[in-house]
């Protein structure tokens, strides 16, 4: 399989062409789940992988609960429908919890701290539908526990990891929390062997052509457990070997073959974090550029499938302005895709007009 054609059927797969979905909760259940600690960013990931959709149905399906935004794979924030919440936890909170063991004992967040933690929580939160962060943090620091030097971020990972609380609809710009229960439904849980073959067809369903290691990284399951899951879907998935790696995926019909298209990826977008390598999609020589601190994703345009530059906006009334700084200069057809990917991403922010400016390092 030659790299073109993994790009090209990731693009399909994870419905940045050909989308088939309408609402952010069928793409997250599509997905499985969508990295999301940088919100405003992660909207537009779930947009454009959308028909139709504007910013403000992503706000509104946080707010309504038909999405949850919290910490499921890695220790990071996820978007999760909430039908699949509780077996994800059920198969990666532990690892997530042993992650932390040494942060927490440098924030001195012990066993006995953090069950204060959920006894205080639950209280702030009986009778309420929601609390917005900063009112949990006060609360907490009202009764004695300190929230600085991050201890309120693990405090209250451990308690989306513990199945206490996870996102309430948001209060103007502030996030809030609310009851697991009151926004999870209550379920039956499968066995693990279940669970994992479910996670399994989820990810190389929407992620693939991938790696049995791409699986791991993005699930952050064991080796053992990554591949038993795969075991027990690869019969419904195809495969091809490329170099020595085993790539899984579900094949899509009418296989897109448009001449040029070109994304406007946000940071931690799924196309680019989902995989432990990620050859098929930057050429080496500018991994250092999209990429600077090793984690941490800039903004990133594509040109089929490849990430050709960067990207940054700026909102001035009802114009969206992008500012571009591509690898390589642009052709025409390229640089015309690129004006076709700003228009949708200012139709998304409910913007009127669209313009870029390319600049050359």
């Amino acid at each position: 399989m030659e790299s073109f054609n993994i790009t090209q059927l990731r693009l399909q797969n994870q419905h940045l062409v050909q989308p088939e979905f309408i609402t952010p909760s069928d793409i997250v259940k599509h997905m499985g789940a969508m990295q999301s600690q940088d919100y405003a960013a992660a909207k537009w990931a779930l947009g454009q992988r959308l028909k139709g959709c504007t910013d403000d149905m992503v706000d509104k399906a946080l707010a309504d609960g038909s999405i949850i935004r919290t910490h499921v794979l890695r220790p990071t924030w996820h978007f999760v429908h909430p039908d699949d919440l509780r077996w994800m936890l059920m198969l990666t909170a532990k690892r997530i919890q042993a992650a932390a063991v040494a942060r927490h004992r440098q924030l001195q967040l012990d066993a006995a701290v953090l069950a204060k933690c959920e006894k205080l929580i639950l209280k702030a939160l009986d009778g309420k539908e929601q609390i917005t962060r900063d009112d949990a943090a006060a609360f907490l620091t009202a009764h004695g526990v300190a929230t600085n030097e991050q201890r309120f971020v693990h405090i209250m990972e451990h308690l989306e990891l513990a199945q206490l609380v996870c996102s309430g609809g948001r209060e103007g710009k502030q996030f809030t929390y609310a009851l697991f229960d009151k926004r999870v439904p209550a379920a039956k849980l499968p066995e693990k062997e279940e669970a994992l073959a479910m996670l399994a067809g989820r990810y190389f369903t929407s992620h693939g052509p991938a790696t049995i290691a791409d699986f791991a990284w993005w699930s952050g399951l064991t080796i053992t457990d990554a591949k038993a899951g795969l075991e027990s879907v690869k019969q419904k998935l195809t495969s091809h070997t490329f170099g020595k790696e085993a790539y899984w995926f579900a094949e899509r019909e009418n296989l897109s073959d448009k001449a040029t298209a070109a994304h406007l990826l946000p940071n931690y977008d799924e196309y680019i974090v989902a995989y432990k390598n990620r050859d098929a999609t930057i050429d080496a020589r500018h991994i250092s550029k999209a990429d600077p601190r090793g984690t941490i994703f800039n903004h990133t345009f594509l040109i089929n499938g490849k990430i050709e530059g960067l990207w940054k906006k700026v909102v001035k009334k009802d114009t969206l302005e992008l500012e571009l700084n591509p690898f390589r200069k642009l052709n025409q057809k390229s640089l015309k895709a690129v004006e076709q990917a700003a228009k949708q991403y200012a139709k998304f922010l409910g913007l009127k007009k669209s313009q870029f400016a390319e600049v050359i390092a």
